[in-house]
């Protein structure tokens, strides 16, 4: 730790979307729960925010096992987006975050237009819910099973159906596995969407030689972790100057480098995921490592990471 780190205390406040936050670090959806186990080793009072795992209007039982499986540089998992739903989830991870000085994000998932508004006004009438990210890499029922994520005239006709019915900021959370997200990016900002956060997982195969099967149940699944970093750092760049609107980063951000390189590529805010499978205490570590950067670098100011050209 650097010991001019005495002299003063950057400041890495940002606000998206009007929403304050005091540093720019949270959870990736998914990777944290709604925070409660994790708050064993930390304290979520020092998180910019707790983003929870995605919530549907109706449980989800989610795929069969076996769900996960390790890669070199990251993971593999096909949960399916197991959820306990709405009403539970407002009883139980809602009121458990009450107590926490924080900004709570809340990652809605769909299988149908419907089934989103409905999950959409209800949280907005939900005092502790700060902003909500739409997980539009789910499954469009109706469509062939497309995700809505994946079409830009339907996602821009999603997110603006969903900003007509809601009371808080909407994130469009994008999936990667499209051929130019910066279409998808620009659809979701017609759309009114407050912020876009990127990248969710890239989609993967692996095969247990020995066993000659699948190593997911599912066969293919989302890859996270440190193999997908630099193509996200790549399509953060690429949104950041293809939207005026607020770029949340993630993907294979595992300490305060990867964050700095994020915010340098244009995110306002970032989003750790794998790395707290790897050590719970991983958001931290990555807030510090920001904050000793820009101590080294003599900013003083958050905005002083300025985007690269």
């Amino acid at each position: 730790m650097n010991n001019s780190k005495d002299k003063y205390s950057p400041d890495l406040s940002v606000t998206i979307a009007g929403v304050p936050f005091k540093n720019p670090v949270m959870p990736a959806s998914g990777c944290f729960g709604s925070g409660q186990e994790y708050s064993e080793y930390i304290d979520l009072n020092r998180l910019g925010a707790v983003v929870t795992k995605g919530v549907s209007v109706t449980p989800w039982e989610g795929n069969p096992v076996p769900r996960t499986a390790e890669t070199c540089g990251g993971m593999l998992n096909a949960i399916g987006l197991q959820n306990p739903g709405l009403d539970l989830f407002i009883e139980r991870d809602l009121s458990f975050l009450q107590g926490f000085d924080t900004n709570v994000i809340v990652n809605v998932c769909g299988h149908t237009e419907a089934e989103y508004l409905e999950a959409v006004e209800r949280l907005s009438d939900e005092d502790r819910v700060d902003m909500l990210e739409i997980n539009v890499s789910c499954p469009n029922v109706t469509k062939g099973a497309i995700a809505f994520g994946k079409d830009p005239a339907v996602l821009e006709d999603l997110t603006s159906k969903i900003k007509k019915l809601s009371k808080k900021p909407v994130i469009i959370k994008l999936t990667p596995n499209v051929s130019d997200i910066t279409e998808t990016a620009r659809a979701a900002e017609q759309g009114g969407a407050d912020a876009v956060s990127l990248i969710n997982t890239l989609m993967g195969m692996k095969i247990d030689i020995d066993r000659r099967t699948f190593a997911l149940a599912n066969k293919t699944g989302g890859l996270s972790g440190p193999a997908i970093h630099p193509v996200a750092v790549r399509m953060v760049y690429e949104v950041s100057h293809s939207v005026s609107i607020p770029v949340i980063g993630m993907g294979g951000v595992m300490n305060g480098a990867d964050a700095v390189e994020m915010l340098l590529a244009g995110a306002s805010a970032v989003a750790v995921g794998c790395a707290s499978f790897n050590d719970p205490e991983a958001l931290i570590f990555v807030i510090e490592g920001i904050e000793d950067y820009m101590i080294r670098k003599g900013m003083k100011n958050l905005s002083d990471i300025t985007l690269l050209q």
